[in-house]
């Protein structure tokens, strides 16, 4: 027995005693060496208190990311093999350290980076599609799986099993995106015969920008395409699929609001009823991100706790008049219970966004702590949130909703676990509605905060009186809006969901004019400059750091974040952007970017102007007419550099002499880049939009597809 006892004693990793976590050292006292080991000292003593207190689960999604990031960046396709054999090199290791602490939890770590090395190419067999090259015309049946969007002119349907009917090319694609006129738009599940224009996923406008053909690979869309012509039902859905019947739902859900509502509040009502933000003007968007209320359109952790929270109290409230039921039910697991099934609901008719998604898992995890009787809101539940949607759709990480999403959640758990309010012995009417007020200011200070990073990357934009707009408009929604719209949904059998819809819109117009106001007051001062993705990765590590360790050092990672950013976050603006798939070329003159070539109002020239926070105007007749002729056009830059932009071959033997860089859409001569830096019908094929910056004598060159031989490029045909 004693022998016994010793070998399950060396089994286990010798943990140490837990201890309370460190705090940080002093101010003013990390002057000096002896200071500066008692910090370090502190710092292990921290990092070993978070593992022994069970908090390597919470590191787990962060060891994912990294090594998803690690795959996505690789400039070359590495093989699966040499992937799996990683993995498998570092599970052997885990199992080599399996008694040693703490290098066990931290070859774990390892692990989880090598296996989420392995989760986009899994993910990419499973799910993935070959890319559309060029384009294809004709007559086609297919299977629409889902409505992506629908603003009540245009939709844009998702469709798969695409089969060709007449002579021709089929794309060999798992799905594609097709845009439709709204009164043509099928439903979910049919199988529809029309005329479709299918063509290539565009790749990004700009280098760093959204990135469609990587997220199109691994949704299975492999083209985009439109519809010429009328849609002819060849199926009808299946009235039992489960897709087909939600989709039927939402859709019917939306037309009862359409007939009770009009204008820009019956489309913010769709918005949170049925997520479908399409019919929302671009106006409206901006002033209600200017007024730090944008995620107010996105169905969110916010909108699932109001309604799941407010059915989970209102149960639990209402069957607590019931003496019998006090003294013989469990009324906090019933309304738990009650809360599940409302967030489900409200998931699946809200058209399933990453954060309909993240906020549905933590509300499961949450209730089901009420049904297991632990403590529900905790950063573990954050982790096995973020960890299921890594998991499902590890594409996800580089969407703005997933980062949004789980910043503001990381930063709430993280702050409100670190300041736990202690209960309050006033239980007066004013003092309850002044610590609402105050938690309601503080929980959208710490959210905005935590999002203001990113949304200035994504969007460049910023909310200075986001806290403002928020304590103002969040009462509304909670208290007018979204009870109003959840009994106008549950009523519609009654026919009397009219009533409560004309509530909801009276509540979405005091929204609307909050947000003009605040949005009124931060004029000037709601753009952000450009920024480089560094600042993603500097915003997530201090995330990940205020997620992982306990106490006061868990803010080292956010104080350490704020030079960072100012020291490597400000982008340089171009001097010259030369577009891939139009003629636009924009080339910096007199200290302002103007257009050289294409037409002004484009969606490339319009996404450059929203990324570099600048606008650009077309170059005037008469600069054109002394700088263009019959076989191109020579411009000076602002630096003194020579431009030559050729239009036909014969301008090649004096103009890759003469200019210090050429443009062209043709193929030029090999011999050309032996005298100047060449962008030619190649370049932009295979690394599409070119960004260029002058660099004293040199040139600076990026292209928008750093990664030409990944498998969601589109590969162009071979250099004559």
């Amino acid at each position: 027995m004693a022998d016994e006892q010793i070998r399950l004693d060396e089994a286990a990793p010798v943990r140490p005693v837990r201890r309370p976590v460190p705090q940080l050292v002093p101010p003013g006292q990390g002057s000096n060496p002896a200071s500066a080991q008692r910090a370090v000292a502190s710092l292990s003593a921290a990092f070993e208190g978070a593992l022994d207190n069970r908090r390597l689960v919470i590191a787990l999604p962060a060891a994912l990311i990294g090594g998803i990031l690690i795959y996505r960046y690789l400039p070359d396709e590495p093989q699966l093999w040499a992937l799996l054999a990683l993995l498998a090199s570092a599970l052997v290791a885990c199992w080599c350290m399996r008694h040693r602490y703490p290098e066990y939890q931290l070859s774990l770590l390892g692990a989880g980076v090598a296996f989420g090395a392995c989760l986009l190419p899994v993910h990419g067999a499973l799910f993935g599609t070959e890319m559309l090259r060029g384009a294809a015309f004709g007559t086609f049946q297919m299977r629409v799986d889902a409505i992506h969007s629908d603003d009540g002119s245009d939709a844009r349907i998702i469709v798969s099993d695409v089969e060709r009917l007449d002579e021709g090319f089929t794309p060999p694609v798992r799905r594609a995106r097709l845009f439709m006129p709204s009164e043509a738009r099928p439903e979910v599940g049919e199988t529809i015969e029309a005329r479709v224009r299918f063509y290539a996923v565009p790749a990004p406008v700009i280098p760093n920008g959204y990135d469609s053909q990587f997220q199109s690979y691994f949704d299975g869309i492999g083209a985009f395409g439109s519809v010429i012509g009328d849609v002819t039902q060849i199926a009808p859905a299946d009235a039992h699929a489960f897709a087909a019947l939600f989709s039927r739902i939402r859709f019917a859900i939306g037309a009862r609001i359409d007939a009770a509502l009009s204008g820009v509040p019956d489309a913010i009502a769709r918005a949170l009823v049925i997520g479908d933000q399409g019919q929302i003007p671009d106006e409206t968007r901006e002033h209600m991100a200017s007024a730090g209320l944008a995620h107010v359109l996105a169905i969110s952790g916010l909108h699932l706790t109001l309604v799941a929270g407010g059915v989970f109290a209102g149960l639990r409230m209402g069957l607590a008049l019931s003496q019998w039921a006090s003294l013989n039910l469990d009324l906090k697991r019933i309304a738990a219970v009650g809360g599940m099934a409302t967030g489900l609901f409200y998931l699946s008719i809200s058209g399933g966004s990453v954060s309909a998604i993240r906020a549905t898992i933590m509300l499961m995890l949450v209730f089901g702590a009420v049904l297991a009787g632990r403590r529900a809101l905790t950063m573990r539940n954050v982790a096995l949130a973020a960890l299921f949607v890594i998991l499902t759709d590890p594409a996800s990480i580089f969407r703005p909703s997933f980062q949004l999403s789980f910043a503001a959640v990381v930063a709430l758990v993280g702050i409100y676990e670190t300041f736990r309010p202690s209960g309050s012995t006033d239980r007066s009417v004013f003092a309850k509605f002044l610590r609402f007020l105050g938690g309601l200011s503080l929980t959208s200070l710490i959210a905005g905060g935590a999002t203001a990073l990113f949304a200035a990357y994504h969007f460049q934009q910023m909310a200075p009186l986001g806290v403002l707009g928020n304590l103002l408009a969040v009462p509304v929604l909670a208290f007018v809006v979204l009870p109003s719209a959840f009994l106008g949904v549950l009523v519609i059998p009654l026919g009397i969901d009219a009533l409560f819809f004309n509530v909801t819109g009276w509540g979405i117009e005091r929204i609307l004019w909050i947000a003009e106001w605040v949005s009124g007051l931060s004029v000037g001062w709601t753009s952000s400059p450009p920024l480089t993705p560094v600042v993603l990765l500097i915003g997530g590590l201090a995330l990940c750091w205020l997620a992982f360790f306990e106490g006061r050092w868990r803010f080292a990672g956010i104080l350490a974040a704020v030079p960072l950013v100012a020291l490597f976050g400000p982008a340089a603006r171009p001097d010259l952007l030369v577009a891939d798939t139009t003629q636009a070329i924009a080339l910096r003159m007199d200290g302002e970017m103007r257009l050289v070539a294409g037409r002004d109002g484009t969606f490339a020239v319009n996404a450059w102007q929203e990324a570099i926070q600048e606008p650009i105007e077309p170059v005037s007749t008469e600069a054109r007419s002394q700088s263009c002729g019959g076989a191109g056009c020579y411009f000076l830059a602002e630096g003194g550099q020579a431009v030559s932009f050729v239009t036909d071959r014969s301008a090649f033997a004096e103009d890759c002499r003469a200019a210090d860089l050429v443009l062209t859409r043709l193929t030029a001569p090999r011999s050309c880049a032996d005298h100047a830096t060449v962008i030619d019908r190649m370049s932009l094929l295979q690394r599409g939009v070119h960004w260029v910056r002058w660099q004293g004598g040199t040139l600076e060159v990026r292209p928008s597809i750093a990664d030409p031989t990944r498998p969601w490029r589109i590969q162009p045909p071979e250099r004559d």
